[in-house]
């Protein structure tokens, strides 16, 4: 087996793996290691795949799913702002009323 030599660390970082390991009840050589391996055996997208191809390549083995969706509903009106009521905001720098 190799070995993996990590210099300049950030000492921030080195203290979450220690905490990290120590949650986990593992050395913090374990947890770097499973880290690492979780991290590159992961699946990934292939190279030049995009979002959502890989998206729909992952939910393909699940066969076609049917959502019945709830019908839509008029859109209401928009409020009316020209009112007595709004007079005094004439624009971004007018003062409020009190």
């Amino acid at each position: 087996m190799g070995s993996l030599t990590i210099r300049n660390l950030d000492d921030r970082l080195k203290a979450s793996l220690r905490l990290r390991a120590a949650r986990h009840g593992r050395s913090m050589e374990e947890e770097a290691r499973v880290i690492l391996r979780g991290a590159l055996t992961a699946e990934s997208p292939a190279p030049g795949q995009s979002l959502a191809e890989a998206m729909r390549s992952f939910v393909e083995e699940f066969g076609p799913i049917d959502i019945d969706l709830p019908p839509r509903e008029p859109t209401r009106e928009p409020p009316d702002f020209t009112g007595p009521d709004f007079a005094a905001f004439d624009g971004p720098d007018a003062e409020p009323p009190r």
